[in-house]
């Protein structure tokens, strides 16, 4: 809980006549990357907008520091949600750093790839710079069990890599360019924001390879080793203030440290395939 005089100071007008300190804000990125709509858990553009939006909005913020823990997901949204924050970034003019702590791989190196510059743990694992699609074949299964399967499509490609038909060499060859594409786009983003700072070739950098942040700095993946508080302290003395805001956290309760109670009830299936879908992402990570 922070003290009246910092409280007083965030506030519009009131705050020009306090003595006022340093301020980061600070933006938590966990879990996996899909589309959730605002249901708490996870990361999705819907749920995380007006967060980031308010968090460069904070007044005479400093810097905005996001918090990175994303095994990856969805392409879509990491794009939809790196957009953002880059476009608040120019915008509002603010120094943007990404600190990765357990992991930023796939989707979640996207994320941290808006980022001016990024920090992150020796041990933290960075990359998967790729496109992963995985299903299963049951077509051996209804035959020996004599099931008959019915499916129905107008179009061509409508079945593609039906689970319960045999693959096909097309379905499978318009899945890869379709991941080819995912890639490419993927690729150019961390050319982009990397730009110079990137060491080796492509084949190296860009085939889905994970690093553990030690190893990833001389590659240019990142940029050095460091925490948030650590650095923003360095930066800013010990008097700076690490102001968070979350997706369900008011910007009262944000300025004041406290947490909000968030939604209502949930759906008991849903969030139960929801968390066996997660821990798959996790554990290709050994999370």
């Amino acid at each position: 809980m922070v003290c009246m005089k910092d409280f007083l100071s965030d506030l519009p007008f009131i705050g020009d006549f306090v003595e006022r300190r340093p301020k980061v804000a600070v933006v938590r990125l966990s879990g996996v990357i899909a589309d959730g709509g605002q249901r708490r858990g996870g990361i999705s553009y819907a749920r995380f907008v007006s967060a980031i939006e308010d968090a460069f909005d904070l007044k005479d913020v400093r810097e905005v520091a996001l918090v990175i823990n994303s095994p990856g997901g969805s392409p879509a949204q990491s794009s939809l949600l790196a957009g953002v924050i880059r476009q608040c970034a120019q915008v509002k003019k603010v120094p943007l750093t990404a600190f990765v702590e357990d992991v930023a791989a796939s989707g979640g190196y996207w994320l941290a790839c808006a980022a001016d510059k990024i920090y992150v743990q020796p041990s933290s694992l960075v990359g998967s710079i790729g496109v992963i699609a995985a299903g299963f074949g049951f077509e051996d299964f209804i035959r020996r069990y004599d099931i008959k399967r019915r499916i129905h499509t107008s179009g061509r490609d409508k079945a593609m890599l039906d689970p319960f038909s045999p693959e096909k060499k097309h379905d499978v060859d318009r899945l890869k360019a379709l991941q080819a594409d995912i890639h490419g786009q993927f690729i150019s983003w961390v050319k982009e924001r990397r730009a110079n700072r990137l060491k080796g070739k492509d084949a190296e950098l860009f085939e889905g390879d994970i690093w553990t942040g030690a190893a990833a700095i001389p590659l240019g993946i990142v940029d050095a080793i460091g925490d948030l508080r650590g650095v923003m302290h360095e930066k800013y003395g010990d008097k700076v203030r690490l102001i968070e805001f979350a997706p369900d956290r008011s910007f009262v309760q944000s300025i004041m440290g406290a947490r909000g109670n968030g939604a209502g009830g949930s759906n008991i299936a849903d969030d139960f395939m929801t968390a066996l879908e997660e821990r798959g992402f996790w554990q290709r990570f050994g999370l």
